[in-house]
């Protein structure tokens, strides 16, 4: 996948593309049924498959107080839009000076002039230019009027529940990481440095990785069966997420005790899946309490994953 993070720096292209336009945070089941449409259509017509997002997100720029966290910082949203099969990712860096673009203006500047789009493909709530002035029904007239067709896809739902970012932000803030996995269609993880913890957990407790400081979306605090991958290797974990009140208030910490593993971890960068909440973080009377509930986490870990892969040899992943 060719990533364009300037539009200064894309020449316009030789052939038509089929584009899609969004924020993509989190590129849940939604935004990949979106994406992998593009790419689809656009090998049928022997054109570019392009999606356009935007760095930072745009409520960062305009409303900073009410920003969301986002569930997948840009690194990751890049790589998981290339599994779907885009051609080209045009990154643009969102100012407020991009902000005042009307809707006439962005299709014309960005949809047509820079990627000579043949196709549009949107979602039923698709917003654009200045004021989120545009909506689909725009979209399709200023498409008439410049050469390209809009395809509106209609929403996805699982078990009832649309899937939109917002809802998945909520199931997480609520700790309902099953929920907001089956959502994304794979687990939520969390990505960064290995840190050192403040020295408790391998005297006091048991050992732990600890993540760098994170600033995007985490779950509720409180302890979580988790996948924690260093490396090529993938490990079974318990991880908490809190401020260690056991031994006094700290800063918020994502750590992740090992199952069943022994030795060093040489690797400089984790990432952890959330699998399945298990309780709230806790104050114990001693370390040695904590201890003991952090083995039975680990007890009740194990037969999480013993289930886990009976489902999965049924080809439910996402059941419990």
């Amino acid at each position: 996948m060719r990533i364009i993070r300037d539009l200064h720096e894309l020449e316009p292209l030789r052939r038509p593309s089929v584009v899609t336009v969004g924020n993509f945070d989190g590129v849940h089941l939604a935004h990949q049924r979106l994406l992998r449409s593009v790419a689809e259509t656009a090998r049928q017509t022997d054109a570019v498959a392009a999606a356009v997002t935007f760095e930072p997100h745009p409520a960062r720029v305009l409303a900073p107080e009410r920003a969301p966290k986002l569930l997948t910082p840009l690194e990751r949203k890049i790589r998981l839009i290339e599994e779907q099969g885009i051609d080209l990712l045009v990154v643009v860096p969102f100012t407020r000076e991009f902000s005042c673009l009307s809707p006439l203006e962005f299709v014309s500047q960005v949809i047509m002039e820079k990627l000579r789009a043949a196709v549009v493909e949107v979602g039923p709530n698709f917003r654009f230019g200045h004021g989120q002035a545009g909506d689909v029904a725009l979209l399709t007239e200023l498409g008439r009027e410049q050469g390209f067709r809009t395809e509106v896809l209609p929403a996805v739902e699982v078990r009832g529940e649309r899937v939109s970012s917002s809802r998945i932000r909520d199931l997480l803030s609520e700790g309902r990481v099953a929920a907001a996995g089956r959502l994304l269609g794979r687990p939520f993880a969390v990505y960064g440095s290995i840190v050192q913890g403040i020295g408790v957990g391998r005297k006091q407790t048991v050992p732990t990785l600890n993540l760098a400081p994170y600033e995007e979306q985490l779950p509720k605090r409180g302890v979580y069966v988790t996948q924690t991958k260093v490396g090529r290797d993938t490990y079974e974990s318990v991880t908490n997420v809190g401020h260690k009140p056991t031994f006094g208030e700290h800063r918020l910490t994502v750590e992740s005790f090992l199952l069943n593993f022994s030795g060093k971890i040489k690797e400089t960068a984790m990432e952890v899946e959330f699998l399945h909440r298990l309780r709230d973080e806790m104050k114990f009377p001693s370390p040695a309490a904590l201890k003991t509930q952090i083995e039975k986490d680990a007890r009740q870990s194990v037969k999480f994953f013993r289930l886990l892969k009976l489902f999965r040899q049924r080809g439910s992943v996402f059941a419990l």
